[in-house]
């Protein structure tokens, strides 16, 4: 366990800045009155995201590998990382949607529903807690892992 307790470390940490940046978002109104904006702006996550990525993956090569890390060691790593977000997952979506915006999930079936993107029943079977735990998890193992390979890429060194 200790092999990884930097991967721990930034898994969590990423946990809990992914909760900060959900605050940001329900504060613009991402959530609610301009959440007509929410799909293209949430995605400005991603540069967060890598940016964490980038320096756990520093912070190992540093303090584990003494400076030189390879590029599978990095890789590794990173899908350790990405296997803690991904099991905090569940927990950091419903903390976002039981206490930071509780009503997601009505404006966002209401938008969609009069913008004509989809049927109230397609919304609702889309827009959910359950639905979303299971994107979450999901998402944070396929992504961490490909944003693994490329920052381990970058920060390797011999």
């Amino acid at each position: 366990m200790k092999k990884f307790s930097i991967e721990i470390k930034w898994g969590i940490l990423f946990t809990i800045i992914s909760l900060v940046w959900m605050f940001l978002e329900k504060g613009l109104g991402w959530h609610d009155e301009n959440i007509a904006q929410h799909a293209i702006y949430t995605n400005l996550f991603a540069i967060v995201a890598i940016a964490l990525y980038v320096v756990a993956l520093l912070d190992k090569r540093k303090n584990f590998y003494q400076g030189k890390m390879t590029w599978s060691q990095g890789f590794i790593s990173g899908i350790v990382i990405s296997i803690v977000v991904a099991i905090f997952s569940p927990l950091a979506q419903y903390i976002t949607h039981e206490f930071i915006t509780p009503d997601y999930f009505d404006n966002i079936i209401a938008y969609s529903v009069e913008s004509g993107a989809m049927t109230k029943a397609a919304a609702e079977e889309y827009f959910n807690l359950t639905s979303y735990i299971i994107q979450s998890f999901f998402f944070a193992l396929v992504v961490g892992v490909v944003t693994s390979a490329i920052v381990a890429f970058f920060v390797k060194m011999k």
